[in-house]
Formats: structure tokens, C-alpha cells, sequence
């Protein structure tokens, strides 16, 4: 068992955030002894579920209805996949998203070496759109939505 500080201090969560989910109702079995609240494994597994959906982008609100479906049982699987499965799509058109941010800054990073290195970037626009060099014009394709993927 592991008192709100060593909680807080485990997750780097300030007290009174992990005190805000528990008002919140995110931890319904939580022990407490003369009022202090005594996390264990479920509570820290708990805590580590909530910033996943939370770093999905799902909202507190929408995590109490998950941890409410916990608490009615089996007969909520199927919701609870559910939210999961739209939480996987979300996190993936993300993380593409991200990718291609991340082959634009690649790009332009080749880009500004290449016209530090010519004195100008006559040479690079001469090259744009479709005649970069093969990695660099991957970046750019897949950058710019030209029918490439990343992987």
C-alpha cells in the first residue's frame, strides 16, 4: 500500500490532482484508514490507465463513465472495447499527423543545409516538386500528401 505522496511522487502527478480524481470517483475501491486514502496495485494501475486515456485526448468526464462501466461488470465489454477502438483511431490519425510534421521539419532541415551550403536555394526550387533527392523526396511526398506513406 502507498500513501497519496508516494503515489504523487511515482507518477509525477501533483497531490492534488490524484485528490481531484478521487473525488471524481476514479478510484471506487479505494482503502482508506482514519481517512487516508491507502493506493495499491489496482489504484496505481488505475492512475495508469487514466493517463492513457488521458493522453488520448479523452476527458475526464468520459473516463468516470469508463471506470462507472468498470464497476456494472461484464455486461459493459462491449463499451468498453468500444471507447478503446475509437481511442486507437484517434491516437492513429495522430501519430500520422505527427508523422508527416515530422517529415516536414526533416525536410526543411536538408532544405536549409542545402542552401546554406549553395549560398541561396535557386538549386533547391529548381529541384521542388519532383526532383529532390530519392529520401528527401520521400519527405517531401509524404509531407506534402503526394501518395506516400510512411511507416
Amino acid at each position: 500500500m502507498y500513501t497519496i505522496g508516494q503515489v504523487s511522487e511515482m507518477f509525477g502527478l501533483p497531490v492534488s490532482t490524484i485528490r481531484y480524481y478521487d473525488k471524481e470517483g476514479l478510484f471506487p475501491e479505494i482503502q482508506r484508514s482514519s481517512g487516508i486514502r491507502k493506493f495499491s496495485e489496482k489504484e496505481l494501475e488505475t492512475l495508469r490507465l487514466i493517463a492513457c486515456l488521458k493522453g488520448s485526448g479523452l476527458e475526464i468526464r468520459d473516463i468516470r463513465q469508463f471506470m462507472q462501466w468498470c464497476q456494472e461488470g461484464s455486461c459493459t465489454y462491449g463499451k468498453r472495447r468500444e471507447l478503446f477502438q475509437k481511442r486507437k483511431e484517434i491516437v492513429e490519425q495522430e501519430i500520422m499527423a505527427m508523422k508527416k510534421t515530422l517529415a516536414m521539419i526533416e525536410f526543411k532541415c536538408w532544405y536549409y543545409e542545402q542552401a546554406m551550403k549553395d549560398g541561396n536555394e535557386d538549386g533547391i526550387n529548381k529541384m521542388i516538386p519532383d526532383k529532390l533527392p530519392e529520401k528527401i523526396q520521400e519527405l517531401y511526398d509524404f509531407a506534402h500528401d503526394r501518395n506516400t506513406e510512411q511507416d
